[in-house]
């Protein structure tokens, strides 16, 4: 039986990743723990969402920011209170983008913005 280290990396079946959420009037649920009721949510268009990811990015790998601190206050999955965490995942567990994005991803690298029915997302692999 393979450890669990093993099924990590480059042609594994498991990855690990921390996201950071931002929801905007064209995803499929309008609320999220910073927005229980949909205000803003709705409010928000895509391309702002797109803008605010962005700059957040930029933030990110500028070294203005870290990403669990930015994924802990400013994402709107609940994976927040874990500082983004989703934990590990394999193929068919995530929405398809989101999956083919960071099976692409090499441990330690930050996508560029990925869209999803749920949102837009910066992804960080961690494992």
């Amino acid at each position: 039986m393979p450890s669990s280290s093993s099924r990590y990396g480059a042609g594994g079946d498991k990855v690990k990743a921390s996201h950071i959420l931002i929801k905007h009037q064209e995803s499929r649920r309008k609320f999220s723990w910073k927005d229980p009721e949909g205000r803003v949510i709705s409010n928000t268009t895509k391309e702002a969402a797109v803008s605010q990811l962005k700059s957040i990015r930029e933030d990110i790998v500028s070294g203005k920011a870290k990403f669990q601190d930015i994924a802990a206050t400013h994402s709107h999955c609940s994976s927040a209170k874990r500082s983004g965490d989703l934990g590990s995942f394999g193929k068919g567990q995530m929405q398809k983008p989101f999956e083919e994005a960071t099976f692409a991803l090499k441990v330690g690298e930050i996508s560029d913005i990925v869209e999803t029915e749920s949102g837009v997302h910066i992804i960080l692999r961690t494992a």
